[in-house]
């Protein structure tokens, strides 16, 4: 029984500061995910607010904006079969320093907003979190 989902990464200045942007989005095509829609560019911080806007009442709301904003970044569209959840488990922890070797982060992430990666959490996040990239 097929899922077809679509989700959204981004890979954030960690990662393109690195040159691992290839490398990335290569693991995921490698799964068998297809490439339905890629952006480079940078966010301003009255676009960082909106897309992190789940986290305006956390403490650590500001740092995830100022990092999100200090460089390149790369929005990628993918389209699969349990999308969400299966890059969700491809991707890792949100703690780079918990997530487990083999995921993105666990492979290549140093921290908690420098963590080379964002994936979103649900279709609800995906369709707001694309809308705000790919407007």
């Amino acid at each position: 029984m097929s899922n077809l989902e679509q989700t959204l990464i981004v890979v954030k200045p960690d990662g393109f500061k690195k040159g691992i942007v290839g490398k990335i989005i290569s693991r995921f095509e490698e799964k068998g995910f297809q490439i339905m829609n890629l952006k480079s560019f940078q966010f301003d911080t009255d676009t960082a607010r909106k897309f992190y806007d789940a986290h305006k009442d956390k403490h650590f709301f500001n740092e995830l904006v100022s990092f999100i904003c200090s460089g390149k970044t790369v929005g990628c569209i993918l389209e699969g079969n349990n999308a969400i959840s299966t890059v969700r488990l491809m991707v890792g922890n949100t703690k780079s320093t918990e997530a487990q070797p083999g995921t993105i982060r666990g492979d290549f992430g140093l921290g908690f907003t420098d963590n080379i990666i964002h994936a979103s959490d649900s279709a609800e996040s995906f369709i707001k979190e694309s809308k705000i990239i790919f407007n």
